[in-house]
């Protein structure tokens, strides 16, 4: 499956964005899909993820409450809205997919092996 991901820019602290990822693939709904950041100088990290069927979505603690994963079958694509943000959460975020991960791994990157090229997203303070 490819992936393409977009929506990235330039914010102000407190403000919002969506990232969307649309994916190639057909079979979409049977994907676990996940978000991944990377800021500079440090690794990829797990942001949120939708298992396969939309069945259940899951945060990382640090974007709990203000980060809303949701998915959209119908159109291949799967959003992120992120509001309240934060200078924290400047970084390149990363959509993934994979039809093989199981639950204990869903919020490590080795688990995926299909990834969008990533959008940057800037927080000023």
């Amino acid at each position: 499956v490819q992936l393409q991901a977009y929506g990235g820019g330039l914010v102000q602290a407190g403000g919002s964005l969506r990232l969307s990822c649309a994916a190639s693939e057909p079979t979409f709904a049977t994907y676990t899909l996940a978000w991944f950041r990377q800021a500079p100088g440090k690794e990829r990290e797990f942001v949120a993820v939708s298992r396969a069927r939309g069945s259940a979505t899951h945060y990382a603690d640090s974007v709990k409450e203000r980060f809303t994963l949701s998915r959209d079958n119908a159109k291949n694509t799967i959003y992120l809205q992120m509001n309240n943000l934060k200078p924290e959460d400047t970084a390149a975020y990363y959509c993934a997919a994979s039809r093989t991960v199981i639950s204990s791994t869903l919020r490590s990157r080795f688990a995926y092996h299909h990834w969008g090229q990533g959008t940057l997203v800037t927080v000023s303070s």
